[in-house]
Protein backbone atom coordinates (compact mmCIF):
# COMPACT_ATOMS: atom_id res chain seq x y z
CA UNK A 1 0.00 0.00 0.00
CA UNK A 2 1.10 3.53 -0.74
CA UNK A 3 1.64 6.14 1.95
CA UNK A 4 -0.64 9.16 1.65
CA UNK A 5 0.78 12.46 2.90
CA UNK A 6 -1.83 14.77 4.41
CA UNK A 7 0.25 17.78 5.50
CA UNK A 8 3.85 18.73 6.22
CA UNK A 9 5.87 21.75 7.27
CA UNK A 10 9.41 22.82 8.16
CA UNK A 11 10.10 26.15 9.86
CA UNK A 12 13.58 27.25 10.92
CA UNK A 13 13.82 29.03 14.28
CA UNK A 14 15.88 31.84 12.78
CA UNK A 15 14.07 33.65 9.95
CA UNK A 16 17.48 34.65 8.56
CA UNK A 17 19.04 31.16 8.72
CA UNK A 18 18.38 27.75 7.22
CA UNK A 19 16.52 25.07 9.15
CA UNK A 20 18.55 22.19 10.58
CA UNK A 21 15.37 20.07 10.52
CA UNK A 22 14.56 18.23 7.28
CA UNK A 23 11.75 16.01 6.00
CA UNK A 24 12.40 13.17 3.54
CA UNK A 25 9.64 11.37 1.62
CA UNK A 26 10.30 8.50 -0.80
CA UNK A 27 8.06 5.67 -2.00
CA UNK A 28 9.30 3.53 0.89
CA UNK A 29 10.28 5.85 3.73
CA UNK A 30 9.07 8.99 5.46
CA UNK A 31 11.52 10.63 7.87
CA UNK A 32 12.00 13.71 10.01
CA UNK A 33 15.63 14.60 10.69
CA UNK A 34 16.75 17.04 13.36
CA UNK A 35 20.35 18.21 12.99
CA UNK A 36 21.86 19.31 16.32
CA UNK A 37 22.93 22.92 16.61
CA UNK A 38 26.63 23.22 17.43
CA UNK A 39 27.57 24.24 20.93
CA UNK A 40 31.15 25.03 19.81
CA UNK A 41 32.65 27.03 16.96
CA UNK A 42 34.32 24.27 14.93
CA UNK A 43 32.74 23.31 11.59
CA UNK A 44 33.27 20.02 9.76
CA UNK A 45 32.33 21.82 6.50
CA UNK A 46 33.12 25.53 6.79
CA UNK A 47 30.23 26.67 4.56
CA UNK A 48 27.53 24.71 6.44
CA UNK A 49 26.37 24.57 10.04
CA UNK A 50 27.18 21.18 11.61
CA UNK A 51 23.48 20.53 12.23
CA UNK A 52 22.54 21.18 8.62
CA UNK A 53 25.48 19.17 7.32
CA UNK A 54 24.43 16.22 9.53
CA UNK A 55 20.78 16.47 8.48
CA UNK A 56 21.61 16.69 4.76
CA UNK A 57 23.94 13.67 5.00
CA UNK A 58 21.22 11.60 6.70
CA UNK A 59 18.59 12.76 4.18
CA UNK A 60 20.78 11.81 1.23
CA UNK A 61 21.36 8.36 2.75
CA UNK A 62 17.62 7.72 3.31
CA UNK A 63 16.76 8.76 -0.27
CA UNK A 64 19.01 5.99 -1.61
CA UNK A 65 18.03 3.28 0.85
CA UNK A 66 16.62 -0.01 -0.52
CA UNK A 67 12.98 -0.60 0.49
CA UNK A 68 13.84 -3.70 2.51
CA UNK A 69 16.41 -1.94 4.76
CA UNK A 70 16.07 -2.96 8.43
CA UNK A 71 16.50 -0.56 11.34
CA UNK A 72 19.84 -2.22 12.16
CA UNK A 73 21.07 -1.76 8.57
CA UNK A 74 19.91 1.85 8.60
CA UNK A 75 21.83 2.58 11.82
CA UNK A 76 24.99 1.01 10.43
CA UNK A 77 24.76 2.65 7.03
CA UNK A 78 23.89 6.15 8.20
CA UNK A 79 26.69 6.00 10.80
CA UNK A 80 29.17 5.21 8.01
CA UNK A 81 27.75 8.07 5.91
CA UNK A 82 28.44 10.59 8.70
CA UNK A 83 31.84 9.05 9.55
CA UNK A 84 32.94 9.49 5.94
CA UNK A 85 32.62 13.27 6.39
CA UNK A 86 35.26 13.31 9.13
CA UNK A 87 38.29 12.10 7.23
CA UNK A 88 40.85 9.80 8.85
CA UNK A 89 42.92 12.62 10.28
CA UNK A 90 40.11 13.94 12.45
CA UNK A 91 38.68 10.63 13.59
CA UNK A 92 40.56 10.79 16.92
CA UNK A 93 39.46 14.35 17.58
CA UNK A 94 35.79 13.37 17.16
CA UNK A 95 36.23 10.23 19.25
CA UNK A 96 37.47 12.40 22.14
CA UNK A 97 35.14 15.37 21.54
CA UNK A 98 31.53 14.34 20.88
CA UNK A 99 30.51 18.02 21.08
CA UNK A 100 32.38 18.61 17.79
CA UNK A 101 30.63 15.82 15.88
CA UNK A 102 28.04 16.08 13.15
CA UNK A 103 24.99 14.99 15.13
CA UNK A 104 21.37 14.36 14.22
CA UNK A 105 18.27 12.74 15.64
CA UNK A 106 15.96 10.97 13.23
CA UNK A 107 12.56 9.28 13.10
CA UNK A 108 11.81 7.04 10.13
CA UNK A 109 8.72 5.17 8.96
CA UNK A 110 9.43 2.12 6.80
CA UNK A 111 6.53 1.20 4.49
CA UNK A 112 7.74 -2.33 3.87
CA UNK A 113 8.60 -3.17 7.48
CA UNK A 114 5.62 -1.22 8.89
CA UNK A 115 7.87 0.11 11.64
CA UNK A 116 8.75 3.49 13.11
CA UNK A 117 12.42 3.86 14.10
CA UNK A 118 13.44 6.50 16.62
CA UNK A 119 17.10 7.46 16.94
CA UNK A 120 17.68 10.32 19.35
CA UNK A 121 15.24 12.99 20.46
CA UNK A 122 12.10 12.94 18.27
CA UNK A 123 8.39 12.26 18.69
CA UNK A 124 5.39 10.75 16.94
CA UNK A 125 1.70 10.00 17.13
CA UNK A 126 0.50 6.63 15.85
CA UNK A 127 -3.26 6.95 15.91
CA UNK A 128 -3.95 8.26 19.42
CA UNK A 129 -0.71 6.90 20.88
CA UNK A 130 2.17 9.24 21.65
CA UNK A 131 5.81 8.08 21.61
CA UNK A 132 9.05 9.92 22.23
CA UNK A 133 12.70 9.06 22.83
CA UNK A 134 14.23 11.86 24.94
CA UNK A 135 17.79 12.11 26.20
CA UNK A 136 17.87 10.90 29.81
CA UNK A 137 19.48 14.18 30.94
CA UNK A 138 17.28 16.60 28.97
CA UNK A 139 14.56 16.96 31.62
CA UNK A 140 17.18 17.35 34.38
CA UNK A 141 19.01 20.10 32.46
CA UNK A 142 15.77 21.88 31.59
CA UNK A 143 14.75 21.78 35.27
CA UNK A 144 18.16 23.19 36.32
CA UNK A 145 17.81 26.06 33.87
CA UNK A 146 14.23 26.73 35.02
CA UNK A 147 15.32 26.85 38.67
CA UNK A 148 18.17 29.23 37.88
CA UNK A 149 15.91 31.51 35.81
CA UNK A 150 13.29 31.61 38.60
CA UNK A 151 15.98 32.31 41.20
CA UNK A 152 17.29 35.27 39.17
CA UNK A 153 13.78 36.65 38.66
CA UNK A 154 12.69 36.12 42.29
CA UNK A 155 15.80 37.89 43.59
CA UNK A 156 15.13 40.82 41.28
CA UNK A 157 18.47 40.28 39.49
CA UNK A 158 16.80 39.64 36.11
CA UNK A 159 13.39 39.99 34.49
CA UNK A 160 11.68 37.77 31.90
CA UNK A 161 12.53 40.49 29.37
CA UNK A 162 16.23 40.63 30.24
CA UNK A 163 16.55 36.82 30.15
CA UNK A 164 14.91 36.77 26.70
CA UNK A 165 17.59 39.24 25.59
CA UNK A 166 20.45 37.35 27.24
CA UNK A 167 19.69 33.92 28.71
CA UNK A 168 22.25 33.62 31.48
CA UNK A 169 20.26 30.70 32.91
CA UNK A 170 21.09 28.75 29.74
CA UNK A 171 24.74 29.83 29.98
CA UNK A 172 24.80 28.39 33.49
CA UNK A 173 23.92 24.89 32.18
CA UNK A 174 25.91 25.05 28.92
CA UNK A 175 29.09 23.41 30.31
CA UNK A 176 26.94 20.54 31.61
CA UNK A 177 25.14 20.23 28.28
CA UNK A 178 28.51 19.87 26.55
CA UNK A 179 29.74 17.43 29.21
CA UNK A 180 26.53 15.40 28.78
CA UNK A 181 27.37 14.92 25.09
CA UNK A 182 30.07 12.45 26.16
CA UNK A 183 27.09 10.12 26.65
CA UNK A 184 26.16 10.23 22.96
CA UNK A 185 25.64 6.64 21.84
CA UNK A 186 26.32 5.46 25.38
CA UNK A 187 23.22 6.34 27.46
CA UNK A 188 21.21 7.57 24.46
CA UNK A 189 21.27 7.16 20.70
CA UNK A 190 22.07 9.73 18.02
CA UNK A 191 23.47 9.62 14.50
CA UNK A 192 27.00 10.98 14.83
CA UNK A 193 29.37 8.70 12.89
CA UNK A 194 30.01 6.44 15.89
CA UNK A 195 28.26 3.09 16.54
CA UNK A 196 24.65 3.41 17.69
CA UNK A 197 23.75 1.09 20.61
CA UNK A 198 20.83 -1.01 19.35
CA UNK A 199 19.04 -1.04 22.70
CA UNK A 200 18.82 2.77 22.64
CA UNK A 201 16.95 2.78 19.31
CA UNK A 202 13.19 2.68 19.74
CA UNK A 203 11.43 0.49 17.16
CA UNK A 204 7.62 0.60 17.06
CA UNK A 205 5.97 -2.16 14.98
CA UNK A 206 2.54 -1.49 13.43
CA UNK A 207 -0.12 -4.06 12.70
CA UNK A 208 -1.88 -4.14 9.33
CA UNK A 209 -4.80 -1.87 10.25
CA UNK A 210 -5.02 1.60 8.71
CA UNK A 211 -3.06 4.19 10.71
CA UNK A 212 -2.63 7.94 10.67
CA UNK A 213 0.89 8.82 11.74
CA UNK A 214 2.51 12.11 12.74
CA UNK A 215 6.32 12.34 12.82
CA UNK A 216 7.88 15.49 14.30
CA UNK A 217 11.09 16.94 15.65
CA UNK A 218 11.27 18.12 19.27
CA UNK A 219 10.55 21.70 18.12
CA UNK A 220 6.90 21.04 18.98
CA UNK A 221 6.48 21.10 22.78
CA UNK A 222 2.99 19.62 22.45
CA UNK A 223 2.29 17.26 19.56
CA UNK A 224 -1.30 17.18 18.27
CA UNK A 225 -3.03 15.19 15.53
CA UNK A 226 -3.05 18.23 13.24
CA UNK A 227 -0.45 20.80 12.26
CA UNK A 228 -2.80 23.66 13.09
CA UNK A 229 -3.36 22.41 16.67
CA UNK A 230 0.37 21.80 17.16
CA UNK A 231 1.17 25.31 15.92
CA UNK A 232 -1.52 26.82 18.14
CA UNK A 233 -0.13 25.01 21.21
CA UNK A 234 3.35 26.36 20.36
CA UNK A 235 2.03 29.93 20.00
CA UNK A 236 0.20 29.66 23.33
CA UNK A 237 3.35 28.37 25.00
CA UNK A 238 5.29 31.38 23.70
CA UNK A 239 2.66 33.79 25.06
CA UNK A 240 2.26 32.09 28.42
CA UNK A 241 5.84 31.07 29.20
CA UNK A 242 8.36 32.60 26.75
CA UNK A 243 11.34 31.46 28.83
CA UNK A 244 10.18 27.79 28.77
CA UNK A 245 10.56 27.43 32.52
CA UNK A 246 7.00 26.69 33.62
CA UNK A 247 4.29 24.98 31.50
CA UNK A 248 6.99 23.44 29.29
CA UNK A 249 10.61 23.22 30.39
CA UNK A 250 13.36 23.40 27.81
CA UNK A 251 17.10 24.08 27.78
CA UNK A 252 16.45 27.30 25.83
CA UNK A 253 13.93 30.13 25.54
CA UNK A 254 12.04 31.79 22.68
CA UNK A 255 14.57 34.36 21.45
CA UNK A 256 13.13 37.77 20.59
CA UNK A 257 14.21 37.86 16.95
CA UNK A 258 13.51 34.15 16.34
CA UNK A 259 10.11 32.69 15.48
CA UNK A 260 10.51 29.82 17.96
CA UNK A 261 12.96 28.30 20.44
CA UNK A 262 13.93 25.55 17.98
CA UNK A 263 13.58 24.50 14.34
CA UNK A 264 10.45 22.45 13.81
CA UNK A 265 9.34 19.81 11.32
CA UNK A 266 5.96 18.06 11.15
CA UNK A 267 4.51 15.51 8.74
CA UNK A 268 1.18 13.68 8.93
CA UNK A 269 0.35 10.74 6.65
CA UNK A 270 -1.81 7.64 6.31
CA UNK A 271 -0.62 4.07 5.87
Amino acid sequence: TKMEIIEQQIIGKDPKGKSEDLIVTTDDFIAVIDGSTSKTKRRVRWWLSNGRCAAKTVAKYIRRMPAKTTSAEFCKGVTAAIASKYGRRHRELYAKHPEERLTASCIVYSRLRREVWMIGDCQCLIGENYFDNPKPSEAIMAEKRAKEARRLIDKGLETTESLLEHDIAREAILPQLIEEMKNQNVTYSVIDGFPIPRQKVRVIPLDFSKWTIVLASDGYPFLHPSLEESERALAEQRKRDPLNIDTFKATKAFKKEFNSFDDRAYIRFKV
